[in-house]
């Protein structure tokens, strides 16, 4: 990516708009790809056999038309999207798919994946969504088998050195995610949210060497502008699901507004999060993935006793994230049939209500014919707040 280095942001855009062009590349010359839709599946693994981690995304302009005569429609619109995708061959440089055990729209259609996809390798990842101490037990077994079906399938053992080393890239990765997210604190912000999202998006679709050294290139790039790319106005936290679309962070920044934090599962929510270095390389991943992911779908008992401090436990990162990064509205933004996070719905608005940070609750069918409709709901919510 040297080649880039001065005109960085150029070389985002073509892997954007061409997603998966390098990974595709590299898969043509003899490297393997392992798809992935959710951030409960531990990269690290992936990583350790020699595969590059390849974050699955839909297409909002995409109608879904294949894959709707093998998957119920009933699904979430996203995964169906995704699933849709891959049965039109636009991942098929693929070597395999790992689903894990993030909401039932995965669980129960990981069977229609594996029969209808013609890749080698699939895995299923039994996540727990209750989180104690036997849960970790189960879940540090489910991962050694996990690491066992892509030592199979590679042929090549993945020793826990193998794992630390991982470890230690993603960590670095996050960590460098974490260092972009900086470049929003400033008012105006000194990186669109646009910008930012294919940024994270394109270092979802590399290997996490070839990532690190891409953030690093646009981390430089960022430390050298002295403009804003946009204007100063309301400061808006997106918070929701697998968002992998900038309809929303292009419609705030059309009417005046800035996304300048999210809590999303392509965003801090899986971005952030730390695993340990030290110790047991399968125990710190099981940790990473069940204790430190805030995602609604895992059930951690209330210690506090009460519903405030039951909100506080499972939303705080939303409140520190707001305060952080100086957010004065949110957008809760779900897909149609999207239960875990449907269902939270009340706890979040009355959560938000006990910060004063207005809430613009939007359910959408992942589809660019809702734009309109959206952008008309976002324009308003801008007036009231601004």
């Amino acid at each position: 990516m040297s080649d880039t280095k001065n005109n960085i942001m150029a070389e985002v855009e073509r892997q954007y708009e061409n997603y998966g062009i390098r990974a595709k590349e590299l898969c043509a010359g003899g490297k393997k790809a392992i798809g992935y839709i959710c951030s409960f599946v531990p990269l690290e693994f992936i990583t350790a056999a020699g595969c590059i981690p390849f974050r699955i995304r839909g297409d909002i302009h995409e109608p879904i038309t294949k894959g709707d005569s093998l998957l119920e429609t009933i699904v979430c619109p996203f995964i169906r999207s995704c699933f849709d995708l891959c049965v039109k061959d636009r991942y098929d440089f693929l070597s395999g798919i790992v689903i894990p055990h993030g909401c039932d729209s995965m669980v129960r259609s990981y069977s229609v994946w594996s029969y209808s996809l013609n890749f080698p390798y699939f895995h299923f990842v039994n996540t727990p969504s209750v989180v104690k101490e036997s849960s970790h037990e189960y879940f540090k077994e489910e991962l050694q088998s996990y690491r066992k079906s892509l030592e199979d399938f590679t042929g090549k053992p993945i020793s826990d050195a193998d794992l630390q080393e991982a470890i230690r890239l993603h960590n670095e990765n996050r960590t460098k995610t974490r260092a972009l997210y900086e470049f929003k604190k400033a008012d105006p912000p000194l990186i669109s949210a646009a910008e930012l999202q294919k940024v994270l998006a394109v270092g979802a679709s590399l290997p996490v060497e070839e990532a690190n050294s891409l953030f690093d290139e646009v981390l430089a790039e960022l430390g050298r502008r002295t403009e804003a790319p946009v204007k100063k106005g309301p400061r808006i936290l997106l918070d929701g699901p697998c968002v992998d679309h900038l309809a929303i962070s292009g419609i705030v920044e059309e009417n005046g507004g800035n996304v300048v934090i999210d809590t999303t599962c392509m965003g801090t929510r899986d971005l952030w999060p730390l695993a340990d270095e030290e110790g047991d390389p399968v125990a710190s991943l099981a940790r990473r993935y069940l204790d430190k992911l805030n995602c609604p779908k895992t059930y951690r008992e209330n210690t506090a006793g009460t519903f405030a401090g039951d909100a506080e436990d499972r939303f705080g990162d939303i409140g520190a994230r707001a305060k952080e990064f100086a957010a004065n509205g949110a957008i809760l933004y779900l897909y149609k049939y999207c239960d875990p996070f449907g269902f939270e719905v009340p706890a979040r608005k009355a959560y938000y209500e006990s910060l004063n940070i207005p809430l613009l609750c939007l359910e959408d069918t992942y589809s660019a014919g809702t734009i309109g409709q959206l952008k008309t709901r976002i324009q308003a919510f801008l007036e009231m707040i601004g």
